[in-house]
């Protein structure tokens, strides 16, 4: 049976470290930038839509090193200071980096991809009533499926559209029409800044799809106490992310990030093999 001892190696090395320092920082900052300057850090550093509004390319790097909760923090730096030690130890800090960066980027990419055909039908829906608006289209859609509320903002929005809606739509429908297309546009503006992806998981889930690859027959203890080899728990826990992202669409938790950071760090990994530098 393969296993890795870290022995010799350290156990807190430097890119490792840094992360560990930075997504602390991150988490801190958020804190007291939205109490002492009412600031919300998620809305400016968290990874929007892009094409969305409140979307700035920077986002691709700064929501990696934000958290929405101190659980949501642990966790992801226990498991990156758990497996990324090694794997910094065995590549070094350049490559690890590299790795942890590309997994990232990877499990955004995967994450949107996914969201914009899980969004289109909504965004189709709303635009068919912008291209020909009358109050007939404007009824059904706003009675379908495709109209989803999704935020108190959206919400109070569309409260205050339906009191000036139903006051004007009798003695002056034209203007109910004007004040529908003002709505629907703010709408779609509104739905498209909903999504926001915050947290290193992407990328933890790439450097765990890494260590089980690299020591496939290492043990890891769930709860420290059951052994189970790092090749089954890294199946296993691709095939549980696989299943909660198609049965739970609608969860808070960025399930196809995680297989993104998965995917990615695999065609990393088969790249460098294939050229042999792997280690």
């Amino acid at each position: 049976m393969q296993q890795f001892r870290p022995g010799g190696f350290t156990l807190l090395p430097p890119i490792v470290k840094n992360l560990l320092i930075i997504n602390g920082l991150f988490y801190l900052a958020t804190i007291a930038v939205g109490n002492s300057f009412g600031i919300d850090l998620y809305r400016v550093l968290g990874l929007h839509f892009p094409g969305a509004q409140n979307f700035a390319p920077y986002q691709f790097i700064t929501y990696m090193f934000m958290h929405g909760s101190p659980t949501h923090l642990f966790f992801n730096m226990f498991a990156l200071w758990m497996f990324g030690n090694v794997l910094e130890n065995v590549w070094g800090p350049k490559r690890f980096v590299l790795y942890y960066i590309i997994t990232g980027l990877g499990a955004a990419l995967l994450h949107y991809a996914i969201l914009y055909w899980q969004m289109l039908p909504t965004l189709r829906a709303v635009n068919e009533v912008l291209n020909n608006p009358d109050h007939e289209s404007l009824k059904l859609f706003l009675e379908s499926e495709y109209f989803k509320i999704g935020s108190q903002e959206i919400n109070n929005n569309f409260r205050l559209f339906l009191r000036d809606y139903n006051s004007l739509i009798n003695e002056a429908p034209n203007q109910a029409m004007v004040r529908a297309v003002n709505f629907l546009n703010q709408y779609k503006i509104d739905f498209l800044n909903l999504p926001v992806v915050v947290g290193a998981s992407g990328a933890v889930f790439g450097i765990l799809l890494a260590f089980g690859m690299l020591f496939p027959n290492s043990m890891i203890y769930l709860f420290f106490a059951i052994p189970i080899k790092a090749k089954y728990f890294v199946i296993a826990y691709g095939v549980m992310e696989l299943y909660f992202g198609i049965s739970r669409p609608g969860s808070n938790v960025a399930h196809f990030a995680h297989l993104g950071g998965m995917l990615f760090g695999y065609l990393l990994i088969r790249y460098w093999k294939s050229k042999g530098k792997l280690y």
